[in-house]
């Protein structure tokens, strides 16, 4: 063996077991494994999960919150003052700023697949675009990254995108990205996206309906172009804040719909908490996705960034660990039959939701693992523990350590 885990909790139902990793994958899942290993890890308890999934981020646009700040917290003013911003943007620091935000994720806070959208628009070109597809190759030994080929500022509203949509794909993007409201017709925004992604044969991720009021979401066209299409299971959305102005007849009707169409929702509470409500002047709304109706109507719900430091979201330290803590008052999912489906939702869920394969801490799978500092898989997030040790694909990429003195 190569690595041999001693004692470990995989969920909160199962007793301690052993875990042993040979040439990258799991090959035993075992109490008393004996034998000998290259590295034995002691878990004495502690829980042991598989690599955490950062599923909505956008690398280009992290860490330029004081260059030109957001001042009202409107999502107009982030999307006029980053459009503004981005034709200064130069290679090298898109280049700096990607990898700094990408190093605090990978090293103390255990991120080992992610998925990042990476713009481009016929102004700053496929400067960003470029940075990101060579970002994603530096780093793969630490870290799987999806690229989305995302048109920000819209695709038929901005005159050239709709043919950079094509290059970026042949330029290596993983799948198609889109921005339904950010363009002249969000129904004919969607049609076109779809148009590329079944000439390629790709997977499509959406910024959809994000807004405060429904009286303008195109959810619903979403997830009957996606059932016609043979779409199933392929398509993501990120945001959908503007579902929860819907009654809850007409909610529940769509999370039906979108239950039959397998479209997973990436929930991004550190910007739609900061962006949402601005115009309520009292009992001031929470504009985010209805998580727990989505996921009790059978929706595959996760949980990620979106941005760190930036207009849309000025703050922020690459811990998802702390992004799901966040969504657990504010989605009410604290309580004991809610609790522990909120893990799920920056591992697995994120895992079905991009397409991983060979995820999962199961004989057989690749060894992408996480070892943290906490003995209750029931408060693996709310104990915010250390990610003490990190395994990509067999090999141990990070070791954390937390040491404390005190003096009396």
């Amino acid at each position: 063996m190569d690595l041999l885990f001693k004692n470990v909790r995989l969920s909160k139902e199962d007793n301690l077991v052993d875990v042993a990793v040979e040439n990258g994958v799991i090959t035993k899942i075992a109490s008393g494994i004996t034998g000998d290993a290259k590295e034995v890890i002691e878990g004495e308890g502690r829980v042991l999960i598989p690599g955490l999934v950062e599923s909505h981020i956008h690398l280009d646009k992290a860490l330029i919150a004081d260059r030109k700040p957001n001042k009202s917290g409107t999502l107009q003013e982030a999307l006029s003052v980053t459009a503004s911003l981005k034709p200064t943007f130069t290679s090298e620091d898109i280049y700096d700023r990607a990898t700094r935000v990408l190093k605090e994720m990978i090293i103390p806070n255990g991120v080992t697949y992610m998925r990042t959208h990476a713009e481009f628009d016929p102004e700053q070109g496929f400067t960003g675009f470029e940075e990101i597809m060579k970002i994603k190759e530096e780093f793969k030994d630490f870290i799987d990254i999806q690229v989305v080929a995302f048109p920000q500022e819209g695709i038929h509203k901005a005159p050239g995108t709709d043919k950079m949509m094509y290059e970026a794909m042949d330029k290596g993007a993983d799948l198609v990205g889109a921005v339904p409201y950010n363009d002249l017709d969000a129904n004919d925004h969607i049609d076109f996206v779809f148009e590329v992604a079944k000439k390629y044969d790709v997977d499509i991720d959406l910024h959809q309906d994000f807004a405060d009021n429904a009286d303008k979401i195109s959810i619903e066209y979403l997830a009957k172009k996606t059932i016609e299409e043979g779409y199933h299971g392929r398509v993501s959305v990120g945001h959908l804040t503007a579902i929860a102005d819907l009654e809850p007849e007409e909610l529940d009707r769509i999370i039906k719909l979108m239950a039959e169409a397998d479209i997973s929702v990436m929930a991004l509470p550190q910007t739609d908490l900061h962006l949402g409500g601005r115009k309520d002047t009292y009992n001031v709304r929470r504009t985010l996705t209805p998580i727990r109706k989505l996921r009790d109507g059978g929706v595959n719900v996760c949980i990620a960034t979106n941005n760190i430091r930036n207009p849309f979201t000025p703050y922020g330290n690459g811990d998802i660990f702390q992004t799901a803590m966040l969504a657990i008052p504010v989605a009410h999912l604290g309580g004991a039959d809610d609790l522990h489906t909120v893990l799920p939702m920056i591992t697995t869920n994120p895992a079905r939701a991009i397409g991983l394969e060979g995820y999962g801490i199961e004989e057989g799978n690749k060894a992408t693992m996480i070892l943290l500092d906490t003995k209750s898989y029931e408060n693996a997030i709310i104990d915010l523990p250390t990610k003490l040790m990190v395994v990509k694909d067999g090999n141990v990429t990070v070791r954390n350590s937390r040491t404390t003195e005190v003096n009396y």
